[in-house]
């Protein structure tokens, strides 16, 4: 029955316009390949290589960290830098001057400021006079009506020592605080204050203070001593500790003993040109550098270097520029006569000698005895075109390229004209006003065999390329044997120290007035000297500042009497310093001998 109602399925009904797709046959799929089962002990040993390899670059990468991390944490505080300047230290400290044996002539040390908040005071009239008990130039009730004013900060002292901090902060007030900063010291005081100059603070907050130098080299080497591509590293100037203090040491008790009211001294390396030892007097302590005078003579004050920036016509030391330039042009020799009769007249003005000489003199004679005539006469027959031109390749024209700001300010005074009045006048030092550095550059040129030499106050460590030949070493020779002669039995005869044949050549002349015009009574006393003079290593010029003495029944200005024991006195003290051996052979020519080979060529 079940069977009849059963319904058939119904057929799909045919779309005319369907496409009849064939039926196409599917290949059959490659059967999988089949592969050898791994040996599970392969397996664990493989994996256990995995695992010490991962565990190797972990404790690698850990360790390099960790070795880092200790190399940051025990170096000092870098700042980002780019270029050449990647990773350059911080220099927290202003750079030591050093002398050239490395002792320290300025370094910093870490200071403490003093400043106030006064909004934060419990009572500012207990706090001033608390500060008036510690620092009496602090008067407590001006302090008292600043700290009430309202303002909120107040610099009280830029450096208080260790004890007047336990005092301030014994006070017990809260607006009263602390600063610590660096401060510039001179330890040795007043020593070569002049040549160190000072250095004051610039910026500057409650944290931290910039040291800027103000004078002398710290003032012109202020980039090199702050630059934190340096490193710290010191600047090493030519001048000897030693050697200084012995020639400051001396140059004051001869001050006072001639009654001088300055002095100055240059010790001068002949053929390097390096500073060994510069003073001038008055002189200063840089650690509390007073303030430049306002009025009066600049050369009055304890600032003023005379050994720089001191200009003076410098008399009769320039005598022997005039000698040499004579020989190297051929004019004359050491034994040629010159014409000595007096007075020589040249228009209005008339030169005379200090004594009469007699008619005639040998050039060599003439700077032994220091004739004014004799050298006037020499200088009309050279010329004032050449005259001049020689002073000007000795540097007689321009400041010296010393390194100190001072220097560099300082142009000695040229006639503007140069008739022969001028040309007689200056051959003996008067008409042209210079520095002594000026003169000892001008000694040393001329006598270390006669090759020009710059002043340096910077220790060298190569022998410098030598200079422009001022002279030949025939007449270099032949000028030490004049100055020589001039100590032995001449002007200079105080200024013998035996064991080191010292040669030299003295001058007085007439002191200028700061507002004009010459002093009548008052004179510039110097004395420039060599020595060995046969080998000469040393050039020394010394120069008082109106000295007098009586001496011989008389009062005595010139030079021969004052500035000449002066520097004999300091040959005796430092020549030891520095190494030299006396040498007390007094048989021995070495001018007469070099001079006859000479002769004999």
């Amino acid at each position: 029955m079940m069977s009849l109602f059963r319904r058939r399925p119904r057929p799909e009904p045919t779309d005319p316009f369907r496409p009849v797709t064939p039926r196409i046959p599917r290949a059959p799929l490659p059967a999988a390949p089949t592969t050898p089962r791994e040996n599970p002990e392969k397996a664990r040993l493989r994996a256990e290589r995995r695992l010490k390899f991962t565990a190797a670059c972990f404790v690698l990468g850990f360790a390099t960290v960790a070795i880092k991390m200790g190399a940051i944490a025990a170096s000092e505080a870098r700042e980002p830098a780019t270029g050449s300047l990647i990773g350059a230290g911080i220099v927290n400290a202003r750079a030591d001057i050093t002398d050239r044996e490395g002792r320290v002539l300025a370094t910093n040390v870490t200071a403490t400021a003093l400043y106030a908040q006064p909004h934060k005071m419990l009572d500012p009239a207990a706090a001033a006079e608390g500060l008036s008990r510690i620092f009496p130039d602090m008067d407590a009730q001006v302090w008292e009506r600043r700290f009430n004013s309202g303002s909120k900060f107040f610099w009280l002292k830029g450096n208080i020592s260790p004890e007047q901090q336990q005092a301030v902060h014994d006070l017990g007030e809260p607006g009263l605080l602390f600063g610590s900063r660096e401060m510039r010291l001179y330890p040795n005081g007043p020593l070569a204050a002049h040549v160190l100059g000072g250095a004051r603070y610039g910026e500057q907050d409650v944290r931290a203070a910039e040291i800027v130098g103000v004078a002398g080299v710290e003032k012109t080497f202020d980039d090199y001593l702050s630059d934190p591509v340096q490193e710290g590293a010191p600047l090493r100037l030519s001048i000897d500790l030693s050697v200084q203090a012995a020639t400051e040491r001396v140059l004051e008790g001869g001050m006072k003993l001639m009654g001088a009211k300055g002095a100055a001294a240059i010790l001068m390396d002949a053929r390097t040109g390096e500073v060994v030892a510069l003073a001038s007097l008055p002189d200063f302590d840089p650690n509390s550098r007073p303030r430049p005078a306002t009025e009066g003579d600049p050369g009055d004050s304890p600032l003023f270097n005379r050994a720089v920036q001191g200009v003076y016509e410098l008399g009769s030391t320039f005598k022997i520029f005039t000698a040499a330039q004579s020989l190297e042009l051929g004019l004359t020799n050491s034994g040629t006569l010159i014409d000595t009769r007096g007075p020589l007249r040249q228009g209005r003005f008339t030169i005379r000698d200090f004594h009469n000489y007699g008619p005639q003199m040998t050039v060599t004679d003439v700077i032994r005895q220091s004739s004014n005539i004799g050298t006037a006469r020499m200088a009309l027959d050279i010329g004032g075109k050449r005259q001049k031109a020689f002073l000007e390749s000795m540097g007689f024209f321009e400041p010296t390229p010393l390194e100190m700001v001072e220097a560099g300010s300082v142009r000695p005074i040229v006639p503007t004209r140069w008739p022969d009045i001028t040309t007689m006048t200056v051959s003996y030092g008067h008409g042209l006003s210079a520095s002594p550095m000026h003169l000892a550059v001008g000694y040393a040129s001329l006598l270390n065999g006669g090759t020009r030499v710059t002043p340096t106050l910077v220790a060298q460590t190569q022998p410098p390329a030598p200079g422009a030949r001022i002279v030949s070493p025939r007449v270099s020779a032949e000028a030490r044997h004049m100055l020589r002669r001039v100590v032995t039995d001449g002007t200079a005869s105080m200024g013998e120290v035996p064991g080191y044949q010292v040669g030299g050549k003295t001058g007085t002349a007439d002191k200028p007035k700061y507002t004009g015009g010459y002093w009548d009574d008052k004179v510039i006393a110097t004395f420039a000297a060599v020595f060995p003079a046969q080998d000469p290593k040393y050039v020394l010029v010394v120069s008082l500042d109106e000295p007098e003495i009586r001496a011989a029944g008389e009062d005595r200005r010139t030079a021969g009497w004052t500035a000449v024991p002066v520097a004999s006195e300091i040959v005796r003290r430092v020549a030891p310093l520095m190494g030299l051996r006396p040498d007390f052979d007094p048989g021995r020519d070495e001018f007469g001998a070099y001079l006859t080979q000479t002769a004999q060529r």
